[in-house]
């Protein structure tokens, strides 16, 4: 299967199944004298991790973070790093009686008939099981862009469903609300990136933009993306759209405004980086739904296993990694073409 690698210059490479013996990735390309302690990125999946609450899965998996290559004495050595943590609290059972079902809004038809075999063990390498291999990997780009650049990540939850999240009650009591019908519910991620240098990303097809967008697109669920003014810039005019530019009083360039997003042209400009991101509902429901089996007859489906209600909680930390990998990636391609 191809496509589990992200990068060029540093780049990751995600493996492991959500009930096979374990997830991870390696990353190749970090350069050497880094100090990483398993802390560093233990914290992060610990952000990431099911069961820690009634919103989310019920699934108790520690996430142990293992270090097997690429560190020495606590640096980087500048060889690759190899990530694994163990799945412990595997129940594949809670799966058979859906093997030969295809399940609405998953993967199962498109991963059959593609490549002729599928792993329905709660949807194997479709599952959002293996974004811990981002989250790990994203905490080694985050420490380097912060210690090197001073670039900082803000993610939070913007929106669930249809209502505003102004606070952590009031998203707990509307996805708990949520789960005791049975349903599930998506919403928006907004993220800002500050203190991103000026020159990151290219011009036509590796825009920073781009790449931020392909790097989202990869996360279970997401449906969509946007930068800086987004879709609502359609409804405006030129004359108020555009950023001026203006010297501020450290003698820098700036813009007075950042419909932007603080990429323009495909490359960063100094600017904080604004965007979004939009989660799809969560595919496994308990609701009784309609779907045909691999006999192409129509059956009844009432879903079981352990599920999230809402994948936004979970998902910020993996929103954070993924906008981390790609601005460190264009980082070091920026300073291999511009020496």
């Amino acid at each position: 299967m191809a496509g589990n690698t992200f990068g060029q210059l540093f780049r990751v490479t995600a493996f492991g199944e959500s009930h096979g013996g374990a997830v991870g990735c390696v990353v190749d390309g970090c350069p050497s004298k880094l100090s990483i302690s398993i802390d560093d990125i233990q914290k992060d999946l610990d952000r990431r991790r099911p069961g820690q609450s009634s919103i989310t899965s019920p699934r108790k998996e520690e996430d142990k973070i293992e270090i097997l290559s690429g560190i020495f004495e606590g640096k980087t050595t500048g060889t690759p790093i190899l990530l694994l943590a163990k799945n412990k609290d595997m129940k594949p059972e809670d799966y058979g009686k859906l093997k030969d079902l295809y399940r609405p809004s998953h993967a199962d038809l498109t991963y059959e008939v593609k490549y002729g075999i599928r792993d329905w063990r709660g949807g194997g390498r479709s599952s959002a099981r293996v974004t811990l291999a981002y989250v790990a990997a994203g905490a080694i780009a985050k420490k380097y862009l912060k210690e090197k650049l001073g670039i900082e990540f803000l993610i939070q939850i913007e929106q669930i469903g249809g209502i505003k999240i102004k606070t952590v009650q009031e998203m707990t009591k509307l996805i708990e609300t949520i789960k005791n019908e049975g349903d599930s519910v998506g919403g928006t991620i907004c993220g800002v990136v500050k203190n991103v240098p000026i020159g990151l990303g290219e011009p036509v097809f590796d825009k920073l933009s781009a790449d931020l967008a392909k790097a989202m697109f990869s996360i279970n669920a997401v449906k969509g993306f946007e930068i800086g003014s987004g879709f609502n810039g359609t409804k405006m005019r030129g004359s108020d759209h555009n950023d001026s530019f203006f010297v501020d009083s450290d003698n820098k360039i700036r813009t007075k405004t950042n419909f932007s997003g603080g990429i323009q042209g495909g490359i960063s400009n100094g600017e904080d980086i604004l965007f979004r991101v939009g989660f799809k509902p969560v595919a496994t429901i308990r609701k009784r739904q309609e779907t045909v089996d691999k006999n192409k007859k129509t059956v009844v489906l009432e879903a079981s296993g352990r599920h999230d209600p809402c994948v936004l909680p979970r998902a910020v930390p993996i929103v954070e990694a993924m906008a981390a990998i790609t601005i460190m990636d264009h980082y070091l391609r920026h300073k291999a073409q511009n020496l």
